[in-house]
């Protein structure tokens, strides 16, 4: 077989090769193609294919051309392995750990500023109203319900959703200006409200934006949990159409044209 045929075979594989365990080592982290951290993530897979391809040239100059494409598959498994680097710091210099994990770490920290911005839009389109954080909460977990497999984890949603529906109901309850009887009752429907030194029902303002807080909170916390999971395409919630332009009508019906829009 041609050399030139061995090479791009070699690099072929290592491309595909780095990126499955590239997006193997991500798995249950976050998204290595979004926004900020998909430049990094590239520039890995190539760094890595290169590096793979410039070891494989070598095992041909040697002559074996079946060890070349099969250390262009093997090579790439570094960034699965990459978080194990550290037991062996006493045998690899320090300098060349901290190079070899930079690009590694820096993806870690786009990846984190991803998930964040990706929670934050979504939590300030359903805090514009209490209910809407209430509904959210319900709409996320439908969506992803019956495709985590973890149990664990599973239930963790349930009990985010559950316990937002019950402190969104009682500030709707503090609104309609419900007696503290009422609102101390409703509180202790809930193991997590039923602490009176920790939610005095005599101070409605205050539980209030307690309530609040907590639900945007375990929102927050239940959106970050599904990103991780994989759920980078949910729909942001509430998902309304932006109102167009009114159009003015004339006495007969009919449109006579656009309101005029402030200059």
């Amino acid at each position: 077989m041609p050399t030139w045929v061995v090479v791009a075979v070699t690099i072929v594989i290592s491309l595909v090769s780095a990126y499955g365990f590239l997006v193997l080592r991500c798995r249950g982290t976050g998204n290595p193609f979004g926004h900020r951290a998909r430049w990094w993530a590239i520039s890995i897979i190539v760094l890595t294919a290169v590096v793979a391809t410039g070891v494989g040239v070598v095992v041909i100059a040697a002559g074996d051309h079946a060890v070349a494409a099969a250390v262009g598959l093997v090579l790439p498994s570094g960034l699965w392995l990459g978080k194990a680097v550290g037991q062996y710091s006493d045998r690899v210099p320090a300098g060349l750990i901290a190079l070899v994990l930079f690009p590694l770490r820096r993806l870690d920290d786009a990846m984190g500023d991803d998930m964040q911005e990706w929670c934050d839009i979504r939590l300030r389109a359903a805090s514009r109203t209490p209910q809407y954080v209430s509904d959210a909460a319900e709409y996320y977990y439908n969506q992803v319900r019956g495709q985590v497999r973890d149990n664990r984890v599973g239930n963790q949603l349930v009990r985010w959703r559950d316990s937002i529906r019950h402190k969104i109901g009682i500030v709707r309850l503090i609104d309609l200006e419900a007696s503290p009887a009422r609102v101390a009752e409703a509180l202790h429907y809930h193991p997590d409200t039923a602490d009176p030194r920790r939610y005095p029902a005599d101070n409605p303002s205050r539980l209030r934006r307690r309530l609040m807080a907590e639900a945007q909170n375990e929102l927050h916390l239940f959106l970050a949990c599904a990103y991780r999971l994989g759920f980078h395409s949910l729909l942001i919630y509430p998902f309304r159409p932006e109102p167009g332009p009114r159009v003015w009508r004339a006495p007969g019906g009919q449109p006579a044209g656009r309101e005029p829009t402030a200059s």
